[in-house]
């Protein structure tokens, strides 16, 4: 399959040149020979000339708000509303929130200020590679919510802090997820040490970091995106 990544932001520089960019870390996450991969620098205003270009679009987090006036991320919402049903979806953080307002939802800045560390979600429906009826770990790292899904948006998986985490679209291929299980434990740890006392004070950061010491669900999040992806048709022109 030829998966396209759409990066919309980069981790800080430090922790960049030690656990690579978010392309990367999707890259280990779902396996280097996985798929054939092929970035475009969607934040630099970089997009495929057509939706077909790809079988699918991955479009990773970012530290900018989807509600913001900046002219990358316009041009992103058309494009990810020009490949609705041309191309199979796939969306993290920032990509979980931005499918949300291309497709018709509503995304704040939350006043519940910033989820951090290994959240917890209750499954409202079957979701591949997880217990029925279960729940997902895996990090956090967000303020932006999306608080009114899309028409035909099903939410899968949810948690009192974010009513709105785990999404499928019923009108397109597409999925959807809040939390970041390309997150390794190692770097969810260092950008919360990187982040200490600027975006949350010490208690909150010292429980974020104590939160990795308990088992997570990325392999099964990795697993039920690469389910997804296994339903798409290939070789797109």
């Amino acid at each position: 399959m030829k998966l396209g990544i759409l990066k919309t932001g980069a981790p800080p520089a430090p922790l960049e040149s030690q656990f690579g960019g978010y392309p990367d870390m999707f890259q280990r996450l779902l396996g280097q020979d996985a798929h054939d991969y092929v970035v475009f620098d969607a934040a630099a205003g970089v997009l495929p000339e057509r939706a077909e270009a790809c079988d699918a679009y991955l479009i990773t987090g970012s530290s900018a708000g989807v509600y913001e006036s900046e002219p990358w991320i316009a041009g992103l919402i058309g494009f990810l509303q020009a490949a609705r049903g041309r191309a199979g979806l796939v969306g993290v953080c920032f990509g979980h929130q931005i499918m949300a307002q291309a497709f018709g939802g509503q995304v704040i800045c939350s006043p519940k200020g910033w989820g951090i560390g290994l959240h917890t979600y209750d499954l409202l429906e079957p979701v591949s590679g997880l217990e029925p009826g279960g729940s997902l770990s895996a990090p956090a790292s967000h303020q932006d919510q999306v608080v009114s899904p899309p028409p035909g948006a099903r939410v899968l998986a949810a948690s009192a802090f974010t009513p709105f985490g785990m999404l499928a679209y019923d009108d397109q291929p597409a999925i959807s997820i809040q939390l970041h299980p390309e997150f390794e434990p190692a770097y969810a740890r260092a950008l919360i040490e990187a982040r200490r006392g600027s975006r949350y004070d010490d208690a909150q950061a010292d429980q974020a970091v104590a939160s990795y010491a308990a088992p997570n669900d990325r392999a099964a999040l990795a697993s039920w995106i690469s389910a997804f992806l296994a339903t798409l048709p290939t070789a797109r022109g």
